[in-house]
């Protein structure tokens, strides 16, 4: 009994790093482009006669360098449901009615794609780590989701709701202890956000801060299949491995970047001096989890940092010394897509290993072996993750 016991408790370790096997990525079907958006703003909130604030809404969207962005909701439900269509007037069972439908359909999009990739039948599929920035519901997203796609009622599944914009990081550290620590476990890994659900609102004079959420959140999710100890002669193949992972807060920063929940749904709060806070922390950053790998040239990896808006790729550019192809992925999945928090950054990894097919350079990482994936939000939390590229075949 006892030796039967000492075998359960430690079961056989993967040999090697923990890889991601497969991306995938889905968005709502309803998209406005980012020169559109203020007057379909104000027009669907009934706002029109604010001509100043409409101006001043118009110069915020013109400089978060964002061409298009997909939605989940459109103008049929925002007139179905006033209480939207105002500042501060109590609509959270609007908005949850909204999230709890959308956030596991658009997560099952991106999750189906990632499978079909991944080219393994669904049964291989051990773990689930599902994040969302919304749409709290018992039993919860992820449970949902095991429905949609058909999985093992045996997966072990993993929630995290309100993390933020750095949970893309954050589910890449758990699914990579999740890989390693149990031989032939294979994590799928879904954030699937319906952002603009929780903050849209009609706009007012005595808020404007709030008109920058409105100028930047978006409506995407983004899959993984994450596993050590590729199969090859099954046909999986790694796409980028897990070489480290780390979170680090920053002190006293907690005011910096955050969001408040209520009856009105989230109401995001940004310090003007957020993108300093972070980039002065980034140098330290890189300094411990690249001086192992004897990395001291940021020019030398791919970048991956979550796009929480313009002015902090700036300055993080800026800070760093950037090149600018170095965030040029980065910056075109912000144009393309707007901030979607978690999904963000597996969006531009997907954007990385496109290009670089493409363009025939050689390796998923825009022709560089290491690379680092940075997720920003509320903490402030920063979530490092250094990723090494492979072939492409």
């Amino acid at each position: 009994m006892p030796g039967s016991l000492e075998t359960m408790k430690k079961p056989p370790r993967a040999d090697g790093l923990a890889s991601i096997l497969a991306i995938g990525t889905a968005t709502p079907p309803n998209a406005v482009e980012q020169v559109d958006f203020p007057d379909f703003y104000f027009r669907i909130t009934g706002s029109e006669h604010l001509v100043d604030l409409k101006k001043k809404f118009r110069r915020i969207c013109e400089k978060t360098a964002i061409r298009k962005r997909y939605f989940s909701w459109d103008e049929e439900l925002i007139k179905k449901n006033p209480s939207l269509r105002t500042f501060d007037e109590p609509s959270l069972d609007a908005r949850q009615k909204l999230a709890v439908e959308q956030i596991p359909k658009l997560g099952a999009a991106a999750a189906r794609a990632a499978i079909e990739e991944w080219g393994q039948p669904k049964s291989r599929i051990t773990h689930l780590i599902f994040s969302t920035l919304s749409g709290v519901d018992l039993p919860g997203a992820d449970y949902i989701l095991t429905k949609h796609l058909g999985l093992s009622p045996s997966v072990q599944r993993v929630m995290l709701y309100h993390v933020g914009c750095f949970a893309g990081g954050t589910v890449l550290r758990l699914a990579k202890d999740l890989a390693e620590s149990s031989r032939g476990a294979r994590v799928l890994v879904v954030c699937s956000e319906t952002t603009s659900a929780a903050v849209i609102r009609g706009p007012s004079e005595e808020h404007l801060d709030d008109l920058v959420a409105q100028s930047l959140f978006a409506d995407g999710a983004s899959a993984l299949i994450v596993g050590a100890d590729a199969d090859e002669r099954a046909g999986e193949r790694v796409v980028f491995s897990i070489i480290s992972a780390s979170q680090l807060v920053i002190p006293d920063s907690e005011r910096a970047i955050g969001g408040r929940f209520g009856e009105g749904g989230i109401h995001a709060l940004f310090h003007r001096d957020a993108p300093g806070v972070i980039s002065g922390s980034i140098g330290k950053c890189l300094e411990e989890a690249f001086s192992p790998l004897g990395v001291r040239d940021w020019n030398s990896i791919f970048w991956a940092a979550h796009p929480g808006g313009r002015a902090i790729l700036d300055r993080l550019e800026e800070t760093v010394g950037l090149r600018p192809e170095r965030l040029s992925a980065t910056r075109h999945v912000l144009a393309e897509y707007g901030n979607l928090s978690s999904a963000c950054v597996l969006f531009i990894l997907d954007e990385m290993r496109r290009r670089s097919a493409k363009e025939g350079k050689g390796t998923t990482g825009e022709g560089l072996e290491l690379g680092v994936l940075f997720g920003f939000g509320p903490g402030l939390t920063i979530e490092t993750v250094v990723l090494r590229a492979s072939p492409i075949a």
